[in-house]
């Protein structure tokens, strides 16, 4: 087959039509923007994601914008759903991850995890592997304050029984 230009422009338009669809070819969730900073806008805390907690819906993304130098999201290998695909984002580039399987996910600054740099993202109905994520091992005594603040927020979210 030759692709002329009115094919071309065709099948993109099928293409976008498709897009738009409830279950066409690609999902288009919300955007949720999570900013990695040297200080906290409103606090005196530093290395920080903010927020630091972000509720989603399978499908959506997740925006790490770099405003300060020098970070980046991972996630632990321990703290995402099963079934679910972790990432490594680059140092000082914005990424996005879209958040497919529902449950929770944990990730950190890989230059600032010792410190403290750690967030949370809860999709869909995050329960099934809230659990296991407190149960993480955790070895910096910054980071484990931090998760500590950060669980007892996610708790009312989750269902404190969680």
């Amino acid at each position: 087959m030759k692709l002329t230009r009115r094919t071309t422009m065709s099948l993109l338009g099928a293409t976008a039509a498709t897009a738009l669809l409830p279950g066409g070819a690609r999902a288009t969730g919300t955007v949720h923007e999570v900013q990695m900073l040297n200080k906290h806008p409103d606090s005196n805390e530093r290395m920080v994601f903010h927020p630091d907690i972000v509720e989603a819906q399978p499908g959506d993304t997740i925006r790490f914008v770099s405003v300060d130098p020098a970070h980046n999201a991972v996630t632990y290998d321990d703290m995402i759903p099963e079934g679910a695909e972790g990432w490594k984002t680059r140092i000082n580039k914005d990424a996005e991850v879209v958040v497919e399987a529902e449950g929770a996910y944990g990730y950190y600054c890989q230059p600032h995890k010792a410190l403290g740099m750690v967030g949370l993202i809860l999709v869909g109905d995050a329960s099934g592997n809230y659990a296991s994520l407190k149960e993480a091992n955790l070895r910096a005594p910054n980071e484990k304050k931090r998760w500590q603040d950060i669980f007892a927020r996610a708790d009312e979210i989750v269902g404190g029984s969680a």
